[in-house]
This record gives structure tokens, sequence and C-alpha cells, in this order.
């Protein structure tokens, strides 16, 4: 969002999100669902902040401390019954008396929402000194949205919800899509007046235009992205979100400079971020908190989660870098390899078969295939420190804590328990033991005693 796009008046955001997500048949309240590695609410929330309000109100239900926790340091309000929008509505206000200017209110189920259109939507209402502003859509199924009325020069006359709606305002295309900017001065007013008189018995906040019409004042209607305004209800249209979600963040990520040969096998998180002239394979997927510097490849079957990986190095395939690690400029991380908490400087290599947890790997080492770090005694979990130059030979477990100094060497299936200086050789192995000729003798034992088992076996058959 530009400057010249953002708010210039007073605003205040009411998000309702005491939905219990019934229809999601699950004990998470319906706005703590993760999209894109963050919750619904989560997303709303922060593209409210985008637009710079002077306050946030979050409506929760009972007992939803998780969702409070997300909305914090917020103001947080309980609707403790769930008497319908234009209950939830009026308690916000309570947090909110004397407020002045824009009230927008949000939906903690409809997370796809921009600014940029939140943006518009309050700068209409301002330019026609609207009671309130509804943004409205045209869904290709209308279903069950409530539709908005208006006359021949456009100004929105009522909301009917389709429980109450007429065959005939059933047929209209143009629908609510719940978000709503509405004067301060005037919003307060309108929601004392409400009553549940519906089919549903429920206060319902879309009342509020008819109201404010018949009190003389103007009330329009925006039309929005209907992409940007389908709520979630069901696991179904999380899905749903979540493929047009995934859609617009891959289109701005290639937009940013990434390839993408197979971009509908790439999965990213709304906070994934990346430099340019990055590569990524097919069926990479990102957890949250990742960040990917310029000239970085990522090839395929790759996972990525709380990680940072500076310029030019080289992930994957078949990769997983787990949260707290770091990959420096021009380190690899190759086939089958684990990071979990660890950091490779620069020019570090781990290329195949290798499990490094709470661990710092020195610039230019190189890490042998079948390593680990044996970090967690059963209790407690312990650092493994391998300094710069380093050569760990194939299948060398290092028992932590321990440290490999400078240019330190150590032997293919070693167990490293102690300390290593710099530059020394370690081996840490049974001896090898050569028994010259024995070979031929071994097998004919070995196949003398398997055939007295097998006659043994016919004898009692």
């Amino acid at each position: 969002m530009t400057q010249e796009t953002l708010p210039q008046a007073s605003l205040a955001v009411a998000i309702l999100a005491a939905g219990k997500g019934t229809r999601m048949n699950s004990d998470l309240p319906k706005a703590m669902h993760i999209l894109a590695g963050k919750p619904l609410f989560r997303h709303v929330l922060d593209t409210a902040l985008a637009l710079q309000p002077a306050r946030i109100v979050a409506v929760i239900g009972p007992d939803m401390d998780m969702l409070a926790r997300q909305a914090h340091p917020h103001d947080v309000v309980v609707q403790k019954e769930p008497l319908g929008t234009g209950h939830a509505a009026s308690t916000a206000m309570n947090a909110l008396a004397g407020f002045s200017g824009d009230i927008l209110i949000l939906y903690g189920d409809t997370p796809l929402i921009t600014s940029e259109s939140l943006a518009r939507l309050l700068s209409r209402r301002r330019e026609n000194d609207a009671a309130i502003a509804v943004m409205g859509m045209r869904p290709n199924d209308p279903a069950r949205y409530g539709r908005l009325i208006t006359d021949s020069k456009g100004n929105l006359l009522k909301i009917t919800e389709y429980a109450d709606a007429s065959d005939n305002e059933r047929a209209i295309s143009f629908c609510n899509s719940g978000i709503m900017a509405a004067d301060a001065r005037l919003l307060p007013d309108l929601l004392s007046t409400l009553s549940p008189r519906n089919n549903k018995g429920e206060y319902y906040l879309t009342d509020c235009v008819e109201l404010a019409r018949k009190a003389g004042h103007a009330c329009i209607a925006v039309e929005g992205d209907v992409s940007e305004l389908s709520g979630i209800n069901t696991r179904s249209e999380l899905a749903t979100a979540e493929s047009l979600l995934q859609n617009r963040l891959r289109q701005a990520a290639m937009t940013a400079g990434v390839t993408m040969p197979s971009p509908e096998t790439v999965f990213l998180c709304a906070d994934t971020r990346f430099g340019r002239d990055i590569v990524i394979g097919p069926h990479v997927v990102f957890g949250p908190s990742a960040i990917v510097g310029d000239n970085v490849e990522i090839l395929s079957f790759s996972h990525i989660e709380g990680t940072t990986i500076e310029k030019g190095a080289r992930i994957g395939p078949f990769a997983r870098l787990r949260p707290g690690s770091m990959v420096g400029e021009n380190a690899h991380v190759g086939n089958f390899v684990e990071l979990k908490n660890t950091t490779l400087a620069p020019g570090a290599k781990a290329n195949h078969l290798t499990y490094l947890g709470d661990c710092t790997v020195g610039s230019k080492t190189n890490i042998g295939a079948g390593t680990i770090t044996c970090n967690y005694d059963g209790y407690l979990k312990h650092k493994t420190i391998i300094g710069a130059g380093a050569f760990i030979g194939s299948d060398v477990a290092l028992v932590a804590p321990v440290t490999v100094g400078d240019g330190a060497i150590i032997g293919a299936g070693s167990v490293i328990t102690h300390d290593i200086p710099a530059d020394a050789i370690a081996i840490a192995r049974s001896r090898q033991e050569i028994l010259a000729g024995r070979a031929p003798g071994f097998r004919a034992v070995k196949a003398e005693e398997k055939q007295r088992k097998l006659a043994k076996s016919r004898a009692e058959g």
C-alpha cells in the first residue's frame, strides 16, 4: 500500500472472531485454523495493521484464550452469547466509546481481504459522506450470502439475509461480504436500535443499513474481488482459500525474482521472504519464518522452516531445515540432510545423509556422509562446535557436548566423545584385523553347519 492510499482520518477496526467453527468439526475456534502457516485471525489482524488504525478491538467467544493471545496487545472483548453479528459489533462498541472517525468491521474468517481493498472502501465512504459503506461481491454461486439491494443510482437501500429474502431478492447476484465501514458518530446508535425480528432470532449487523436510510443517511456498496471476500466455514473452504492464497504468494515471489519451474507444487507461508535470482525446484515446502537470500538454489522435495539461507547457498534435494538454522553464503546442504538449530558458516558442506542438531559448523568445513551429532542424552540437548576448515569423515558420531578445532580431521566411522584440538587427526574405532587365507576355511565350516541343520530338520519332519 502506498502512502497516498493510507487512510488519513482516525480509524478503528473491530474484528469479529467469536465463531466456534462448528462446521469445521474442531475444538479450535474457527479463526485459529491455519492458512499459509498462520491463523486466519492473524491474517486479518496483519491486514488491519497495514491501515495504521488508531484502535483495534477483537471480539471473541468465551474460553478462547489462544485467540486472545493472538490479538495481544490490542483490545479484546468477549461476546458471551452468540446473538448475531449486530450483537458482536455492539460488544466491540463498548471498547470504542467516544471514538470518532471510521469504524471498519472485519471478520476473523475472511483472511484474504487486502489492505488496498479496505483503503478503497474507506475512501469511498468518506467521498460519499455515507453512514455505511459495505463491500459487495458477485460470486459464481451466490448460495446463502445476504443480498445487497440497491436503487437505480447505485445507492444501497438494504441488505437482506438469505434466510429472510424473497425469491426476487435471492435472484440478485450482488452479495454481502460482511465487511463494512461506518461513521463512528452514527454506528453505536444504529446498533442500539437493532432488534432480533428475523427467522434466526439474531441481531443482524446488516439491518443497520436500512435503519440508517430511514434516519436520512446515505449508504453505499463498493464492489470487491470475490477471491478476497469468501468466508471460511468448513475445511473444504479452508482448502480453497489455501489454494487461492498460495497462488497469490507464488505470483508475488516470481514477480520479485524467484524462478519456479513448477510453481503449483511449491508451498509457501505468508511470511516467507525471498531475495532475487532464486531457483526453487518442484515439491518444495516452506514452513513459517523462512528467509532466502539472493542466488540460492533449492532442489526438489526440500522442507524449510524457521531458517535463514544466505546468498549463493545450495539446498537439497530432500533436505530438511528445521527452526533455528542458518545456512551461510555458498554453503551446501545436500540430499537427506537435516539441520536443527544449526549454523553452517560460509562455504561449509554437508552433502549426504547427515543430521546436525544444536551445532555450529565453521567455514569451508566438510561434513562426510552419515555424520550425526548426538545432541540429546534423554534429558537435555547439548551443543557440538566444529571449527573452520575441518574434515569430518563418513559415518562419524559426534557425542555432544563436544568441540572439534579448526582444521581437524576425523577418520570415517569414528565415535567422538572428547574435544579435538585444532589441526589434530582423530580416529576412534576398533582396529582392523586381517586373517590372511582364512576365508575358505570359514566358508567350509559354515556350509557343513548349514547342511547338518537341514538334515536334522528333514529327519524331524
